[in-house]
């Protein structure tokens, strides 16, 4: 298995990682870019930098670019606090709790995806065989609290009448967790695609999926610096048309989706097949039905106390921003 998912490097390198791979192999600037605007374009796993790899829908952008890969929500939304990338990807709840943390970014674009690509998972010959089985069990959660994982472990536990109290929670970076499951180190390990898939593949078995429970709804957020420069504002607009223009082609070429993703994260394409199939892909403006959805879980994740704060979903929120037909 590469490196992607069975790297021990600590929260703090693998953003000095994303840093230099921004600066690096991962997306080397056009020969143009003195002469350009440049964005510096978040990613999780390799995902969203694969569906424009294999779309080719950033070939002839009016602007620069460079990727800026990390294995989680967390540390990118680390690298966009600090000013490091313009934009980033995420699932809802890493969103709010960004917000929380004063991570000055807006919510541009929606993005749908699956509920079952993320699950609660235990080993193959685990004797837990319903979560509420998971009492005085430790459950590991990836990424890092406020994690689209942690709000679906927590609506299972409410599902099966488990309290939280019950339930040892330990927040574990997936490339950590991966390597540790894998080692049969883990019980019980809450975590979202891509790591999900391969834990599955590995032999792992799935004790309760997303389905239900999480919205699937992905959002791309810029920068709020970045937003204020009229140049990059313009140029994320163009993103996010690109954005969908890859979309549409992913939904008409799944099996080159794959391959292309595969081949970024030399992972078996048995795997990319179901990662990509499943995947947030299409991208469309914020609806006012987006912010209510991510406007439920802002207030349970304040409730449950996943959150310390209750989010305002609206005023994070610049939908005025990309007025692209949904």
């Amino acid at each position: 298995m590469s490196d992607l998912f069975f790297s021990k490097a600590s929260r703090r390198n693998w953003l000095k990682q994303g840093a230099a791979l921004s600066l690096a192999a991962a997306g080397p600037l056009r020969a143009w870019a003195q002469a350009q605007t440049t964005l510096v374009l978040g990613n999780q796993a390799g995902g969203l930098r694969a569906l424009f790899e294999a779309s080719k829908a950033l070939e002839g952008a009016p602007f620069a670019y460079r990727w800026a890969n990390f294995q989680g929500a967390a540390p990118l939304f680390e690298a966009q606090r600090s000013a490091a990338v313009d934009t980033a990807v995420a699932g809802d709840l890493p969103v709010l709790a960004a917000a929380v943390g004063r991570t000055p970014l807006k919510i541009v674009a929606t993005r749908v995806g699956k509920a079952d690509a993320l699950g609660i998972v235990v080993q193959p010959d685990s004797p837990l065989r319903k979560v509420a089985d998971l009492r005085g069990k430790t459950v590991i959660v990836s990424s890092a609290r406020g994690s689209i994982s942690q709000y679906q472990l927590y609506g299972a536990l409410e599902e099966a009448g488990v309290r939280r109290e019950e339930v040892t929670v330990k927040f574990v970076l997936p490339t950590d967790a991966a390597a540790a499951f894998a080692s049969k180190q883990i019980d019980a390990w809450a975590v979202f695609d891509p790591y999900y898939t391969i834990a599955l593949q590995q032999g792992g078995r799935i004790l309760r999926d997303g389905r239900g429970i999480n919205t699937a709804l992905g959002f791309i957020t810029a920068s709020e610096p970045s937003l204020a420069d009229p140049a990059k504002r313009a140029a994320i607009v163009q993103f996010l048309d690109r954005l969908a223009r890859a979309g549409e082609w992913a939904l008409a070429n799944p099996e080159a989706y794959a391959q292309a993703y595969s081949q970024l994260t030399r992972l078996p394409i048995e795997s990319a097949r179901i990662i990509t199939a499943r995947a947030s892909v299409t991208g469309r403006p914020v609806s006012e039905a987006d912010i209510a959805a991510l406007q439920t879980v802002a207030d349970r994740s304040a409730r449950d106390g996943i959150l310390p704060v209750r989010v305002d979903v609206r005023a994070i929120t610049d939908a005025q921003l990309w007025k692209r037909p949904a």
